[in-house]
């Protein structure tokens, strides 16, 4: 069997909508469009995934880069790969 790379997941970019309420861990909603299937206009979809932030070093209003992982928890299952840009 080929040695799969650890690096390559399923990884998202979102934004931080709430941290500071829980110890390591932050919300992340991640915004995708998607069209209707029906009426065919091109819809918003937001999606909420708890990630593990293990040092505490996001904000409100970051935007931030999650990388899928085994589960932390009974619904965390991602991790904040990396801090993209910081909220003004």
């Amino acid at each position: 069997m080929e040695n799969l790379e650890r690096n390559n997941r399923p990884s998202k970019v979102g934004t931080v909508v709430s941290a500071g309420k829980m110890n390591k861990t932050v919300v992340v909603a991640v915004v995708s469009s998607r069209k209707h299937p029906l009426y065919k206009k091109v819809v918003k979809q937001t999606t909420k995934f708890k990630a593990h932030d293990e040092n505490n070093e996001c904000g409100l209003g970051d935007t931030v880069e999650i990388m899928e992982t085994r589960h932390i928890s009974k619904d965390k299952y991602y991790r904040v790969v990396k801090i993209v840009e910081k909220a003004r």
